[in-house]
């Protein structure tokens, strides 16, 4: 740290002069996009919920203001992953500053096993890449057993998704896989100008909560190949679009309890579920 360097709140330099002094100009190709503004950052960590038991999980970490966010805010432990190897002394020093509560292991979050990460309950509290956010969210779930919580900033776009009712354009697969297996509940829009570089879209923070047991039964695989084959081709009727699946869509429709002539953006996830468990056998 430099003579002259103020101290931010938490003891460590401002964000700007540890970019600054790191050389740590985003990545593009990482999808980076710094995020600064330490009201925010700490709204963030507030809204993780419990931090001071188990485990934070951060992906993509960066300078670290929403890392030191987490541990200014009493988190237990934050286990950081992230790929980009210039960030790596900078967040040594908010390692230092927090002995014994920050581990960072360096990685490709998509190729390393998030699920078996420290102790539980397991919370994921992370500023997702743009280019890999819907991709890890996906994989997330397949393992949401083990995690009690995550809290998540994507492209407002993304979280218009994920939040989406029946009959609404945004509404699709990521909304019936998601609203199955999780609570969904925006939070706050955070304004381009909050970020290094500003980025085009604005963001969305969302609280996604697992459910005790999915909104209804239906194997996950399966439910997946159907909401698959049925956006897919959104605009078909539904004994048309599941003819993808490899029998008769609409014998298929009617042994479910759903109307054959529906398009995809009309039915509830209980329906899709339905659909699901008929194929299924």
């Amino acid at each position: 740290m430099s003579g002259g360097e103020d101290l931010a709140a938490d003891g460590l330099p401002p964000l700007r002069d540890v970019i600054a002094r790191h050389e740590l100009a985003a990545k593009k190709s990482l999808g980076q996009n710094f995020l600064l503004d330490l009201n925010l950052t700490g709204r963030i960590a507030r809204a993780a919920g419990a931090i001071d038991q188990g485990t934070v999980i951060e992906i993509g970490p960066g300078p670290g203001g929403l890392t030191r966010a987490l541990l200014a805010a009493g988190a237990r432990k934050v286990i950081a992953v992230e790929r980009d190897q210039r960030v790596l002394p900078a967040l040594a020093e908010i390692a230092a500053r927090w002995p014994g509560r920050l581990e960072v292991i360096e990685g490709d979050a998509l190729e390393v096993d998030i699920a078996a990460l420290g102790d539980g309950p397991r919370r994921i509290v992370a500023n997702l890449p743009y280019n890999v956010a819907t991709p890890l969210l996906i994989g997330w779930l397949h393992r949401l057993d083990a995690f009690a919580g995550m809290t998540l900033m994507f492209q407002k776009e993304v979280v218009d998704r994920l939040a989406a009712r029946p009959r609404t354009k945004d509404y699709g697969r990521l909304s019936v896989i998601t609203q199955w297996l999780c609570h969904v509940e925006p939070l706050f829009d955070i304004n381009p100008r909050a970020f290094t570089p500003p980025p085009k879209v604005v963001s969305t923070v969302v609280q996604l909560t697992p459910r005790a047991t999915p909104l209804c039964p239906a194997d996950f695989a399966t439910l997946e190949k159907v909401t698959a084959a049925a956006f897919g081709q959104r605009r078909k009727m539904l004994r048309a679009s599941l003819r993808s699946l490899g029998g008769d869509g609409e014998a298929l429709c009617a042994a479910a309890g759903v109307l054959p002539t529906a398009r995809a953006e009309e039915l509830t996830v209980e329906q899709f579920c339905a659909i699901a468990r008929t194929l299924a056998g």
